[in-house]
């Protein structure tokens, strides 16, 4: 989303035209737009060659940004509506944990169970996943590819 005057939007600015305001703006393209679809607010998250998956909190949808981020990217086209991207199963089962959490089928005690682990256990793995996906963020923008 971009200004009258061609820059990005800071987070919680408002597109005049469509309601739509950025949540959370990421290197590399990457954002949460907040929007309203009549039901409440809904959280988008949006990547370049990504198509844009929607969730009802914004919690969710910033776990998301951290798994993709953690996960070096990767796309959801084609795998199934129950299925895994391959990029995700790769990068390891701290970030398929995370990954399971962003899916509507899924809580934290549906993921515990799975794994045969407490839900604190789950926690940490989450902490793991947002503490990495930070310092890939950090990275990126101390190498200045933004």
């Amino acid at each position: 989303m971009q200004t009258s005057d061609d820059r990005p939007r800071e987070r919680g600015e408002t597109a005049p035209d469509d309601g739509e305001t950025v949540y959370e703006e990421y290197v590399l393209g990457v954002r949460i737009v907040e929007f309203d679809d009549g039901d409440g607010p809904r959280y988008r998250f949006e990547a370049p060659e990504h198509v844009g998956v929607t969730f009802e909190d914004p919690e969710t949808a910033t776990l998301y940004a951290d798994v993709y981020f953690d996960a070096n990217g990767f796309q959801e086209e084609g795998t199934g509506e129950l299925g895994v991207p391959p990029a995700i199963i790769q990068a390891g089962r701290d970030t398929l944990v995370a990954y399971f959490l962003t899916q509507s089928y899924a809580d934290r005690y549906w993921v515990a169970s799975f794994y045969g682990e407490k839900p604190e256990k789950i926690e940490r793995y989450v902490s793991r996943v947002r503490k990495r996906a930070a310092n890939i963020r950090e990275g990126i923008v101390d190498r200045g590819i933004e």
